[in-house]
């Protein structure tokens, strides 16, 4: 998954400037493209929220799984077809916009036994490396900060495909997942069951369904 930059202020909010294409040229004389069709994808990209997902499932109960998602966050993205260890990615998720479906737990998961959104409004996943695994395969290392604490994550990408879409914006589509166990993070609140088992899982999947549009250079 090597990919992309920009800011997005929110999932409900689509970008508004024009893709551009660049000239494709390689980084160096001796870069090598692990895919001659994505020669035309390097370059700073925007994830469109209209069209991806940045989510989570978790055990409950022991006997179900409770699927959310973060409805607002910024994204700083860069992907380098000649060279995928060049490539990056930086989201920042707002913990107060986190969404089960259920008002009640969504208070709950915001409030100071979990995500404690009032002290700590952000958390951000932020890349260190990328490799090529194999076909469509790449491996995203970084660091996940929730709660002030920051911790390294690894992450298993698969890329999608790209296509130019009537409007003509170039898209390209990558599946992320992790999972991580929440206690590290300091997420230990639980409760326990009648039957001995945790109400809620120490272990939560983290899956990112993203489509992002190419996006003009950053003057940074």
């Amino acid at each position: 998954m090597n990919l992309f930059s920009r800011v997005v202020p929110s999932r409900r909010q689509a970008p508004t400037v024009p893709p551009q294409r660049p000239g494709g040229a390689p980084a160096s004389s001796t870069a090598v493209l692990t895919d001659p069709s994505l020669a035309n994808l390097t370059g700073e990209w925007v994830v469109d929220p209209a069209h991806s997902r940045i989510g989570f499932s978790v055990r409950h109960a022991m006997v179900t799984t409770v699927r959310g998602c973060f409805l607002e966050y910024e994204s700083r993205l860069y992907f380098d077809a000649y060279d995928p260890t060049r490539s990056r990615a930086d989201i920042t998720l707002f913990t107060s916009s986190v969404d089960t479906g259920v008002e009640q737990r969504d208070a709950h998961l915001v409030g100071r036994d979990f995500l404690d959104a009032a002290t700590y409004p952000r958390m951000r996943f932020t890349s260190t490396a990328v490799e090529h695994t194999g076909t469509d395969l790449y491996r995203m290392s970084g660091e996940l900060t929730i709660k002030g604490i920051s911790r390294p994550v690894v992450l298993d990408m698969t890329y999608i495909g790209h296509v130019t879409d009537p409007f003509g914006y170039d898209r390209v589509g990558f599946d992320g997942t992790t999972t991580i166990n929440r206690s590290d993070w300091g997420l230990t609140y639980n409760s326990r069951l009648a039957e001995g088992g945790a109400m809620v899982s120490e272990k939560v999947r983290l899956q990112l369904d993203i489509a992002a549009i190419r996006t003009t250079p950053s003057s940074g």
